[in-house]
């Protein structure tokens, strides 16, 4: 039988640690917070972040935004599907529209979500009021409830907090990697005092300082915890990888047996050795990193971890 709630989570999610002399051999503890395995479909933060919000849409269509390898365009698809709620992708690229699907996209139109395409400069003002009320109209979702990109928002934040507090006393530092912020505005305002959070920015700019802090003050009304980014790691900035990158979550994954996502999960594990060799962590450190994702499409080897 199936759950009467098809969103069903998992929580609090797996803690596990990982033996790894890297860390070990500075006197440091690495635990992996394994999110990914909260459900099998909204994986990781995306559930913590899509949950909120759709209960604040109270039965209303869903309309949002992502680029052509968006987690979160796939993971509102799903949702959608799941509890019969229909769904709009807006899409960064119109030239995207005339190509076919990418196995992302491909998954959110067999998942039922339209697909609305924009060029480039439009959806770098998707929010602002006039731009926004354009793009739902030719969308056709004037009444759809409208969820950020990366499903980042005061009610996402606060449903990141919980995060948070499935985490306190069991680290000194929580690491995460960070795409719109809103994952870490809500772990880092969860952790207890003494607790901090490290944030892994996966796309380059230095902005993101400004945007968590912002998500913070809607959620919370204020800064909140402690908590700093370390922008070294992005690779290039988001959807890029290195060939060091992918040798690194080759390796992580022979070592521990976890299929390591690429464009977030990697980067942050990346710039946790990197940080540790530095001596960034003081030796007694316990780190633990939140696995916010899965590798898309998954290996086959991935399936009994569902």
């Amino acid at each position: 039988m199936s759950s009467p709630d098809p969103l069903s989570p998992r929580l609090p999610s797996p803690l596990h640690e990982a033996r790894d002399g890297r860390f070990e051999r500075r006197g440091l503890r690495l635990l992996l917070k394994r999110d990914d395995l909260i459900h099998p479909q909204l994986i990781g933060n995306k559930w913590r972040k899509l949950v909120p919000n759709i209960a604040a849409a109270e039965g209303r269509a869903l309309v949002t935004f992502g680029g052509a390898y968006s987690n979160h365009l796939r993971a509102t698809a799903a949702a959608g599907r799941l509890l019969g709620l229909p769904t709009t992708g807006v899409v960064r690229g119109q030239e995207l529209a005339d190509r076919p699907l990418n196995p992302s996209l491909a998954r959110c139109a067999a998942d039922g979500m339209r697909l609305h395409f924009v060029d480039r400069s439009t959806y770098r003002h998707k929010t602002d009021p006039e731009t926004l009320a354009r793009i739902l109209r030719a969308a056709g979702a004037e009444d759809a409830y409208v969820v950020p990109e990366g499903g980042s928002n005061a009610e996402a934040v606060r449903g990141c907090r919980t995060l948070g507090t499935e985490l306190r006393g069991q680290a000194d530092v929580v690491a995460v990697a960070c795409g719109t912020g809103g994952t870490l505005a809500g772990l880092a305002a969860g952790l207890s005092a003494g607790q901090r959070a490290l944030g892994v920015p996966v796309l380059k700019g230095g902005f993101l300082e400004a945007d968590v802090e912002a998500l913070q003050e809607h959620a919370f009304g204020a800064r909140s915890g402690t908590w700093s980014l370390d922008d070294r790691f992005h690779c290039g900035g988001y959807a890029r990888t290195t060939p060091e990158l992918e040798a690194f979550a080759q390796d992580f994954e022979q070592r521990h047996g976890l299929p390591v996502e690429r464009l977030y999960v990697a980067k942050l594990l990346f710039g946790l050795v990197a940080l540790a060799e530095e001596n960034a962590f003081a030796r007694g450190t316990t780190i633990a990193a939140v696995v916010t994702g899965r590798p898309f499409p998954e290996p086959a080897a991935a399936a009994p971890e569902r």
